[in-house]
């Protein structure tokens, strides 16, 4: 790679966005855990998560779903930043990179199909496919045809560039200008480990979509389930997701609502898709754009060396590696998601600022 500078941060900490995380009841577990937490200093307790709004724009996918996308920054902007969230989050998951880089740059946030404020998706539309498309209509309806843009997307959400640049490879020989891939993969998930022995993830894998069938087909009653299960949902999100045993109890907390918020179904759904995904084909599409690849190097999810593969195959790309941070970087380690993103938008202003000179 000509131009990437690699960046290798140690630091602690990182959300996995483990979707079924709440499902289960230990009552008391919670208090415990936060209780000791709560002991020393929590500098997000204050923070208001989940209250940043911008101006709503409807938006309807191609099938039909209602889509609920915000816009944060005037129509006439010179360039627009479009956030994609992970798989059984929603937009919020942003909440950092919304706060601080407002009044530099507009941004749109949009809600998965079937996650956050969005509509519900038919199960057969429930597809890394569909999301592309769903992006492709987010564009048309929020960014003016000869307006460039910058996509962001971590985890799904990155699935969800990947198939966009896939299904309509012309947008980033027009408007795309940039791609930031945050915690992600563009295949070989069916590899996921989670963090346990290899022979113990082969055993336990293919369990999986068939267990997620089943609590999908029962959702009623595992929704009254994870209800209960709130205070095990914490610690276990706790646990899964971070390095850093002093991390906020409020941004766990935080994340841990936005999946138990996540219908059951959804997640049952949603999860075929994510572990068939293989987008490797379209990294030629992406590599004609500048990007930022980022990374956690204790992400049970997409380990660092999906990254590396991604950062590998594209031209013009800066990989940032955390070493001791989990899954969601956007929320455990902001400042490096945030300082990524204004080092991207600075790369790419310059050379639209003389095409529109010119």
């Amino acid at each position: 790679m000509d131009s990437r500078s690699k960046r290798r941060i140690g630091i602690a900490g990182a959300v996995a966005g483990a979707g079924a995380a709440g499902v289960g009841a230990a009552v008391g577990l919670r208090r415990l855990a936060v209780g000791r937490v709560r002991l020393r200093p929590d500098p997000d307790a204050d923070e208001p998560f989940g209250e940043l709004r911008g101006r709503e724009v409807p938006v309807r996918a191609d099938d039909g779903v209602p889509l609920h996308v915000e816009v944060d920054g005037p129509d006439d902007a010179g360039l627009t930043v479009v956030f994609c969230h992970g798989y059984t989050l929603n937009q919020d998951s942003w909440h950092y990179q919304r706060r601080d880089l407002r009044g530099s740059v507009r941004m749109v946030f949009w809600d998965q199909r079937s996650h956050g404020r969005s509509g519900r998706s038919a199960a057969a539309n429930a597809t890394i496919e569909q999301t592309g498309d769903d992006l492709r209509a987010v564009l048309e309806a929020t960014v003016g045809p000869d307006r460039p843009v910058v996509l962001a997307g971590h985890s799904m959400g990155g699935m969800s560039i990947m198939a966009l640049a896939d299904r309509h490879p012309a947008l980033f020989d027009a408007q795309v200008a940039g791609v930031a891939l945050v915690n992600t993969a563009c295949g070989d998930m069916a590899e996921m480990t989670l963090g346990l022995p290899l022979v113990l993830a082969k055993a336990v894998r293919p369990l999986a979509p068939r267990t997620l069938r089943g609590l999908g087909r029962r959702a009623e009653l595992v929704e009254k389930a994870r209800g209960l299960g709130a205070d095990l949902a914490f610690v276990v999100t706790r646990k899964m997701a971070f390095a850093d045993k002093h991390i906020s109890p409020s941004v766990v907390g935080f994340l841990e609502e936005m999946i138990r918020a996540t219908p059951i179904d959804v997640i049952a759904e949603f999860y075929p898709a994510l572990m068939g995904h293989d987008k490797t084909g379209c990294l030629d599409v992406l590599g004609k754009v500048p990007a930022l690849v980022a990374a956690g190097g204790r992400d049970r999810l997409t380990p660092a060396a999906h990254a590396r593969r991604i950062a590998e195959a594209l031209p013009d790309a800066e990989l940032v590696e955390v070493e001791q941070a989990g899954h969601v970087l956007p929320l455990e380690y902001p400042g490096v998601v945030t300082g990524g993103l204004r080092r991207l938008i600075d790369r790419v202003r310059p050379d639209y600022a003389e095409e529109r000179t010119a």
